[in-house]
């Protein structure tokens, strides 16, 4: 998938909207700014999400995974070429970060965002 794609993509998830920040980096978030994608356009295009916990290290460990710089410790990871991915499997992984964003909503912010 390229940028275009991803931002489609991820906007056309329940509740995420986008903003822009830190010169030029597109940050997906749902409910009150709740993070769950970026997309560093100015660095090559990288793109960073949260995983699972108990997956975080195997993905690190995969080819072009790395931990997401400061967001590592909460178990985000970066993908330096996010067109490597297939797409579905792509797809897959930023439904599960906005997911696992949601899930972590009080219950009443979680109506209509759960999938």
């Amino acid at each position: 998938m390229d940028a275009s794609a991803i931002q489609t993509f991820c906007l056309g998830l329940p509740g995420a909207r986008m903003a822009v920040q830190w010169g030029g980096v597109h940050v997906f978030q749902v409910a009150d700014r709740k993070m769950f994608a970026t997309l560093h356009l100015p660095h090559g295009g990288s793109l960073a999400f949260k995983v699972d916990d108990d997956l975080f290290i195997g993905y690190c460990d995969r080819p072009g995974f790395r931990p997401a710089p400061y967001l590592a410790r909460a178990h985000w990871v970066s993908l330096s070429d996010p067109t490597v991915l297939a797409t579905d499997e792509l797809q897959a992984l930023l439904t599960r970060s906005h997911q696992l964003i949601v899930r972590r909503l009080p219950r009443r912010q979680q109506v209509g965002l759960l999938l």
